[in-house]
């Protein structure tokens, strides 16, 4: 008979998380339908990635339910979640190609939209596919980012500049949003395979608090001397960034915002230097309190996330005009994708540290992880190769130029350069294991800098995406 307990309490404890989590589903959705049932007009866009965003972020709680128990009831549901996550998904695309008359693959929200619906769409294949049931912890919280910074960007639809209109663009773009997005499966592909292969949690750590820092670092670029932080000016008329001239953004300085965002850089950092002096004086303890300074650096990064949020609609000075400026959190989604992605990497330190040895019952071989990233990342490369073949070909035609070393083409080389040595080692040395998976890592955090760092810190002539 105690026998018969001990069975039945998994099946228990999954049927009262899928229970919370359908439930919770249902009640946002019967709120967000008493909202709008009073304009006659259910079917918007914005309704549709509301609801998007409901079923990934049930999905996400199923699966990240699953990574900590191995329930196998949570991947069932999170899979039915991430279903109909993508279906309303794609009815928000349908609907944005309808009614901007061309595929939404003209500004970042429009990219956003189309990187989204791929992600998720790789996740279930990875998954009925390669069994790989864990990928939705790391990839559901990045749609969920995705859904959310699209709330903050401009939405309304409007004329091509003369540089997009072309046929190119939907070429162009479409091929670039399905490499980026196998460049993200491959990367979570890789972390797994890292776990699997034994490699330290010490060594997750350090890599951890280096991510995170980096960052901080990227937003404090907009640091000025006496501790403010520069950010955009918001136009509320139309919508979009002030401009002092055509290209040329006007930016408005939130007072001492800089100085509180140096104290969290130097939390997040201090995990990486107890990690230095645990090795440097071999003692163990400095390990100990590696983690306990992950705990304040979450602490450290919620508050600033809040005083980013509380601050960041207002009117501001600015170092390049007379007068006060308004900006808006929307004039900002960079740096909000910053300070939520590095409260979500350093929450997945925690659950690796917590739950270990869970993980890597629940994840497939190391050998078959390998090559599950390595077949990732043969689909993404050709995309890549094909991306940037059809960009040139697209800038040849449209401003008399193959190439302009423009810094999204540069940055854009450099991570067809970094899969292309990750595919050449792999091939003619040999190349497997943790080698393999440290340049997956590198190649999408190179995506990544390309896809949102060149255009918040160096707008050139691809500033609309």
């Amino acid at each position: 008979m105690a026998r018969t307990r001990v069975e039945r309490q998994p099946a228990a404890s999954g049927t009262l998380l899928v229970v919370l989590v359908g439930l919770g589903i249902a009640f946002l959705l019967f709120m967000a339908f008493l909202n709008v049932v009073k304009s006659g007009n259910l079917f918007t866009e914005a309704n549709l990635l509301y609801a998007a965003l409901i079923f990934y972020g049930g999905a996400g709680a199923l699966y990240l339910g699953f990574g900590v128990t191995g329930t196998e009831r949570y991947v069932r549901y999170a899979s039915l979640a991430t279903w109909a996550g993508l279906l309303a998904n794609t009815a928000a695309v349908a609907h944005r190609w309808y009614v901007a008359g061309h595929p939404p693959f003209a500004s970042v929200y429009e990219m956003l939209l189309s990187f989204v619906w791929t992600l998720a769409a790789l996740t279930l294949v990875a998954e009925k596919k390669y069994g790989v049931k864990v990928i939705g912890t790391v990839t559901m919280p990045v749609a969920i980012v995705g859904v959310v910074l699209m709330q903050l960007l401009r939405t309304d639809v409007h004329p091509l500049v003369p540089a997009l209109q072309s046929t190119w663009l939907h070429v162009h773009v479409s091929l670039a949003m399905l490499a980026y997005a196998a460049c993200a499966l491959s990367f979570a592909l890789a972390l797994m395979f890292l776990i699997q292969d034994k490699m330290k949690t010490e060594t997750f750590l350090a890599g951890t608090s280096l991510a995170v820092t980096a960052g901080y670092a990227g937003i404090l670029t907009r640091f000025e001397p006496w501790g403010g932080l520069s950010v955009a000016a918001w136009d509320a008329a139309e919508k979009q960034d002030m401009f002092l001239s055509r290209g040329v953004r006007l930016f408005v300085t939130i007072p001492d915002l800089g100085w509180l965002f140096v104290l969290v850089a130097l939390a997040v950092a201090a995990p990486f230097v107890c990690y230095l002096l645990a090795g440097w004086r071999n003692d163990e303890r400095f390990y100990a309190l590696a983690n306990r300074a992950v705990f304040v650096g979450i602490l450290a990064q919620i508050l600033a996330l809040g005083a980013f949020l509380a601050r960041a609609n207002g009117s501001y000075p600015s170092l390049d005009a007379d007068g006060l400026f308004p900006t808006k959190l929307a004039a900002s989604p960079f740096v909000l994708s910053g300070l939520v992605g590095g409260i979500f990497i350093s929450l997945l330190y925690l659950l690796l540290l917590w739950r270990r040895t869970d993980l890597e019952r629940l994840l497939p071989s190391a050998d078959a992880l390998d090559q599950i990233t390595y077949k990732t990342i043969g689909i993404a490369f050709p995309l890549l190769t094909l991306m940037i073949a059809a960009g040139a070909y697209w800038a040849n035609r449209t401003w008399g130029a193959y190439w302009s070393w423009d810094p999204k083409e540069t940055w854009a080389a450099i991570t067809w350069l970094v899969y292309a040595g990750y595919l050449h080692m792999r091939i003619t040395r040999g190349w497997r294991g943790r080698r393999a998976a440290y340049f997956a890592i590198l190649g999408f955090a190179v995506v990544m800098f390309t896809f949102f760092g060149v255009t918040y810190l160096l707008p050139g002539l691809h500033a609309y995406a």
